[in-house]
């Protein structure tokens, strides 16, 4: 219903629109009169009327004048004119603030009523453009975020983006970067699941300074930073992350650090990263390995594969997910494009032995000696397609292991949801959001639909049953206990009029008539 105010100098009119006008058919609701204009402006600023019918001529502050000062303080609100006709030409000067709507005395209910109607249909339509307006708002912050990873993606991936693309972004998202910025590469160490990878990037932009953009790439985390204050900060930095993930899914990560540039550069700086990783074959498992650790791109001879990079990684999660089908095709795309090459014998055998060694990484560590005794059947091979065979056979050995394993591989991170939501019974904060961010560093809509598959319920649901439940075991053990004390043990804060609505929906009956049922069981 919209709010209307009604205001002409004589009574008579006042009373005789007043009572035949029917407001709530036209959708309106009269909510006073005034028989000037200085009376209506008090009341349009006390009351902020949806629409004001208005007479012109009026002592003290005539009708124009009305418009026009609820104009320049309450622009929303919409005007009917009462007009005679020796008033008109003086009435449409009132059209350079937005009143479309004139009645000519004398008027009657129905073009009085038309003019509401009109009037109304427009609040609506603007009402549903304001709603259409905050609903893409809405929807555009909730996207942002995933956009913001693409970008990040295809500018490290894609070669064809350069410096238009980048400006409109940077407009786009109202990035000003003035300062040169680094990539941070995150490689997990060990047979870490996938969802691992979003604890790395959550812990990582939790613990930076200067977070810009971030997202994963193939089985790594990548985060694109500002120049830092110092080195020696973003290596204390650094180190945290390591520790922090390694506190709580006790494994390792090598983390690779380009050198500075500018943000055009980021594919550049992305290829840094790559060869920084690669080099940890050399230096170890775990830990810093910055663009100047590695050696100098110079000091390798230059072959005929032009940007070609054997990526042993790229088949790592297709085995670890145990897609046989994916790991084949991805290990005939790595292999391919080396047969076309017909590089040199000791190139490819090179390649095969970083594979070799990616792959025998994520089996099962009490085989990594009886892995590593297969390496010289790898180096006595003498053809592309016989260490691609022999490479084949160990894919299918692993990838078989590990879709085996996959069967259960997600229980030990629901039974630590459930111990989490036992020991939180008691947080009124308790929530899918908070155990997935807070406690566990994990993407929330993945772990739900974890929990779900796992339990056969959804997260709030177990949470609620499991607090109904524990009420049910306090007033048991405590006939004495008060319902807001049950209330604010489990979660429900000050609100023992909602706990008691929960109750009742779980058991039938409220928490009283729960208490005098187990009084009367002897319990």
């Amino acid at each position: 219903m919209y709010r209307t105010l009604l205001v002409d100098d004589e009574r008579i009119i006042l009373d005789g629109i007043s009572s035949m006008i029917d407001w709530s058919r036209c959708r309106t609701e009269l909510i006073g009169t005034a028989q000037n204009g200085i009376a209506a402006y008090e009341r349009i600023v006390a009351d902020s009327p949806d629409i004001v019918i208005t007479d012109i001529r009026m002592p003290g502050l005539d009708g124009l004048e009305l418009v026009a000062k609820t104009h320049a303080s309450h622009p929303h609100i919409r005007f009917i004119v009462l007009s005679g006709f020796s008033e008109f030409e003086y009435a449409n000067r009132a059209m350079q603030y937005g009143v479309k709507h004139y009645l000519l005395k004398p008027t009657n209910e129905h073009k009085i009523a038309a003019a509401l109607e009109e009037i109304v249909a427009e609040l609506d339509a603007a009402q549903d453009q304001r709603n259409f307006i905050a609903n893409m708002k809405q929807r555009y912050r909730k996207i942002v975020p995933h956009v913001k990873e693409q970008l990040l993606k295809e500018f490290v991936t894609n070669k064809t983006y350069g410096i238009q693309d980048l400006n409109y972004y940077r407009e786009l998202f109202g990035y000003d970067i003035e300062r040169p910025v680094q990539l941070l590469l995150f490689q997990i160490e060990g047979a870490a699941e996938f969802e691992f990878l979003f604890a790395v990037k959550n812990i990582a932009e939790d613990i930076l300074d200067a977070t810009v953009l971030s997202t994963t790439v193939s089985n790594h985390a990548l985060i694109l930073i500002e120049e830092p204050t110092s080195e020696e900060a973003l290596q204390e930095q650094l180190n945290r992350i390591r520790q922090t993930f390694l506190q709580y899914y006790k494994l390792d990560i090598t983390i690779a650090v380009s050198s500075l540039g500018e943000m055009v550069r980021a594919r550049a700086l992305y290829q840094e990263t790559l060869q920084c990783l690669n080099y940890r074959f050399y230096l170890g498992e775990g830990g810093i390995i910055t663009a100047t650790d590695i050696l100098p791109p110079a000091s390798q001879p230059m072959g005929a594969m032009g940007d070609y990079e054997f990526d042993e990684e790229r088949i790592l999660l297709p085995i670890r997910s145990g897609h046989l089908q994916e790991a084949e095709e991805v290990l005939a795309e790595l292999f391919d494009p080396l047969r076309s090459a017909q590089l040199d014998i000791g190139m490819v055998r090179t390649y095969a032995i970083q594979q070799f060694i990616a792959l025998i990484r994520l089996d099962d560590p009490q085989r990594l000696n009886e892995n590593y005794k297969k390496l010289p059947l790898l180096l006595e091979t003498n053809t592309l397609q016989a260490m691609q065979d022999f490479l084949l056979a160990t894919v299918r050995e692993i990838t078989k292991r590990y879709y085996e394993q996959n069967v259960v591989k997600h229980t030990s991170i629901v039974r630590k949801v459930i111990d989490i939501i036992n020991e939180q019974l008691g947080n009124p904060d308790l929530s899918l959001n908070f155990v997935a961010g807070e406690m566990l560093y994990m993407n929330a809509d993945y772990l739900g639909k974890l929990f779900k598959k796992e339990t056969g319920e959804k997260f709030s649901n177990f949470v609620m049953k499991s607090r109904m439940k524990l009420a049910a075991q306090l007033i048991s053990e405590q006939s004495d206990i008060k319902i807001f004390e049950l209330a604010e043990r489990l979660g429900f804060g000050d609100n023992p009029q909602y706990f008691s609505q929960v109750f009742k929906k779980q058991f039938g009956c409220t928490p009283s008539e729960y208490m005098k049922g187990s009084e009367n069981s002897g319990f």
